[in-house]
């Protein structure tokens, strides 16, 4: 079973930038790169919602429509390693970011699809 962990997450004033890393651990041979990979938050007493969501290749990323401009979402296969960078960032993107592991292609932005969740990495953002 692939292991998720985020990290990059902490405490930013409005306006400033910020990088979310997510490490997969494939002890179990799958390789990365064959997993469709997402981002989701849960901001303070909301729902879980998706963020963006990226092919296995990486030349596919797909984002919640409002969250386009600010949201860029990556990934670098060969260090097993997804990314989210944040611009702009505003106090409503305070949340809890997890990342989750899908085994298929698709833009379906369903948190049910997804088999394997990292632990959240806590976003803070004053105003």
């Amino acid at each position: 079973q692939m292991q998720l962990v985020e990290s990059g997450g902490g405490l930013v004033q409005a306006g400033g930038s910020l990088t979310l890393s997510c490490v997969a651990n494939t002890a179990s041979g799958r390789a990365f790169s064959t997993y469709t990979m997402g981002w989701f938050r849960r901001a303070p007493g909301k729902e879980r919602e998706f963020v963006a969501g990226i092919s296995g290749n990486g030349r596919n990323p797909y984002y919640r429509d409002n969250m386009k401009d600010r949201f860029t979402i990556s990934r670098d296969n060969a260090k097993n390693t997804l990314y989210l960078r944040i611009d702009s960032l505003k106090p409503e993107d305070t949340a809890d970011y997890y990342c989750g592991a899908k085994n298929f292609w698709g833009r379906n932005s369903d948190s049910a699809e997804y088999l394997v969740w990292g632990q959240g990495t806590q976003v803070t953002v004053s105003s």
